[in-house]
């Protein structure tokens, strides 16, 4: 049985198995089946702006059809509007077709529990052995029916409006917001409009090519200039599918994941909502922020990199909120899943009441350096069994002490073993991540 589930769905090359037009077909299928099992079932399948978009929506719909599942095509939506309109339009699951923040040439598809949940290993693990039995179809007469939702806009854009507190307002804020010319683009501007703030928008004209191309919150130097030429309060980024969230300063300097969930993080203790005093992040989060969030006694819980297991962390330890330093946060008591939106509205409403500029809050974090170096893979590395690089990683570590880390893992998405490394000292860290980084070439 193969196992096509990475950390974030199934994800890869357009055109290249299992990213073709007959997998999908047969993914529908298979969910579609699994669904069924409980009694009549219903999806909704939404999907960023690159052009296979199409190919993909077509090809899981006739699947669905084909197992009897009563199809809702919700078009060009967020990932965090199909976990919420999941639960609206009470489907079994919501699909999305999406390879988040990677460029056009890639596609993938994740799904959502009628909870609005990612699903779980167990749940992922029935899909795959659906796949490797023979398609049947259902007879004629149960063949599910297909329908386009008329109004998927305004409820979520009135659901992101909600999570503010309306007894503060944007009224006089200048933003920039970065759409990665992603699913974003046709909601983000009403949203942060509607509830007065003065909006830049850029990046907001997808074509179906030039999604999260040089911009968005994997790139956002034009984000940085366009706040710097506009002399803007600060700027906003999401990726192409939404879920991420990075912001810029009025300085034009990055704010990212980790910044933002610690500035969240010390306003909610402050008013008494950090429920459990705990915040999940992963692996991957800086070590400054989890020394700032010891000084101010909150608990820190370490999850695998992916919001799936940040998710997971977070119901087992009864914490609000979590996330990734790449963007992801998860704020539970808002939402289901990590949701760019509704986490650059939680921080503006902490700057709103504290009355202060992003730039300042952002400084009661001292961020220590990270390298980042991604090493492209061919076949499947074993990183537990590599000399030279345990060899290299011992003596670095050895170097780093108390004051720094390592961690190298392959990534869950892509072809990568990704090589981080983190210390006080910003040429200590650079140099060590070269010398992994050497050893893997």
């Amino acid at each position: 049985m193969a196992n096509y589930f990475g950390t974030d769905g199934i994800r890869g090359e357009v055109g290249i198995e299992p990213i073709t037009a007959d997998f999908f077909l047969k993914l529908g299928w298979a969910v579609g089946s699994v669904l069924s099992e409980q009694g009549k079932a219903s999806v909704v399948i939404g999907k960023d702006t690159r052009v296979s978009g199409y190919l993909f929506e077509s090809a899981l719909e006739a699947g669905f059809l084909s197992a009897g599942v009563d199809v809702g095509l919700l078009g060009p939506m967020p990932t965090p509007a199909i976990a919420y309109l999941t639960q609206t339009y009470n489907a079994s699951a919501g699909v999305v077709i999406s390879a988040s923040h990677n460029h056009f040439q890639d596609n993938g598809v994740k799904f959502f529990s009628a909870k609005g949940l990612k699903l779980s290993d167990a749940d992922q693990a029935k899909i795959e052995k659906k796949l490797s039995e023979p398609m049947v179809s259902v007879s004629s007469g149960k063949i599910g029916k297909a329908r386009r939702h008329e109004q998927p806009l305004g409820r979520y854009i009135e659901f992101c409006k909600s999570t503010f507190d309306r007894s503060v307002n944007l009224t006089g804020l200048n933003l920039v917001i970065d759409c990665a010319n992603g699913a974003a683009y046709h909601i983000a501007e009403d949203v942060f409009s509607e509830l007065g703030a003065n909006v830049t928008i850029i990046n907001n004209t997808p074509d179906g090519f030039n999604i999260n191309k040089n911009c968005g919150a994997t790139d956002t130097k034009h984000l940085q200039q366009v706040v710097l030429e506009t002399k803007a309060d600060l700027g906003i980024a999401f990726d192409g599918d939404g879920d991420r969230l990075m912001m810029v300063d009025h300085t034009g300097e990055i704010v990212d994941g980790d910044q933002l969930v610690f500035i969240v993080a010390k306003a909610w203790q402050a008013q008494n909502k950090l429920t459990n005093n705990t915040v999940v992040g992963t692996k991957m989060t800086n070590l400054g922020m989890r020394h700032a969030l010891k000084a101010l006694n909150i608990k820190f819980i370490e999850a695998n990199v992916g919001d799936r297991y940040v998710m997971e962390e977070m119901k087992k330890h009864g914490s609000i909120l979590g996330g990734e330093g790449s963007g992801h946060m998860i704020c539970l008591d808002q939402t289901t899943s990590g949701d760019g939106i509704v986490a650059a509205l939680q921080v503006l409403e902490v700057l709103a009441k504290d009355q202060s500029k992003l730039a300042e809050l952002k400084n009661n974090m001292v961020k220590y350096p990270q390298v980042l170096i991604n090493i492209k893979t061919k076949s499947k590395v074993d990183l537990d069994n590599h000399q030279t690089l345990n060899a290299a990683i011992k003596e670095v570590e050895a170097l780093l002490g108390d004051e720094g880390r390592v961690l190298i893992r392959a990534s869950g998405t892509e072809s990568l073993i990704r090589v981080m490394v983190e210390a006080k000292d910003a040429d200590i860290t650079q140099q060590s991540a070269e010398r992994l980084a050497n050893t893997l070439r």
